[in-house]
């Protein structure tokens, strides 16, 4: 019978007969609070920076809808190369926490959509409807794109030149 004192909390015991050491969950890790912090101000400013520069056509906030639609593909692609390469830890968690929570998170915008929806709607109800369902079905799209071609869709297939004819 093994010493409760020693096990861990989910019970298992070390090669040295010591509880396994588990690391910090990201949400309780200083470094990993940062890399989002961080990623966050950046994917935020770009966001910023495009929604000032792009103009609105016909009274569509266009600039949050390609944001939002760009940000879903790119995450998908993100977490799909991710998640076919490594378990999340290490250097693949500190890249999903700063470019995709981070970078993306502050990227892609959520209340932007649904002020910009409420606005359009107070002078055309049927083309805020559209435009907010359109965001949300394209956004679907793109991160389901992103994920297939991040899978070698696009890869040209290897040949093996001895089989060749």
């Amino acid at each position: 019978m093994s010493d409760p004192d020693r096990l861990s909390l989910d019970g298992e015991l070390g090669a040295g007969g010591g509880p396994v050491a588990r690391p910090k969950p990201a949400h309780l890790s200083w470094e990993s609070i940062g890399l989002v912090a961080v990623g966050g101000m950046v994917g935020t400013g770009l966001r910023y920076l495009i929604t000032v520069v792009t103009p609105q056509w016909s009274g569509v906030p266009v600039a949050t809808l390609g944001i939002n639609v760009v940000g879903a593909f790119l995450l998908g692609v993100l977490l799909e190369l991710l998640a076919e390469r490594s378990i999340d830890a290490g250097w693949s968690r500190r890249i999903r926490l700063a470019v995709g929570t981070g970078g993306l998170g502050g990227f892609t915008t959520y209340s932007a959509l649904a002020t910009d929806t409420a606005l359009l709607a107070a002078a055309h109800a049927g083309q805020a409807a559209g435009y907010a369902l359109g965001t949300v079905v394209l956004g679907a799209v793109a991160s389901a794109a992103g994920i297939w071609l991040s899978r070698g869709h696009l890869r040209p297939a290897m040949v093996n030149a001895r089989n060749e004819p």
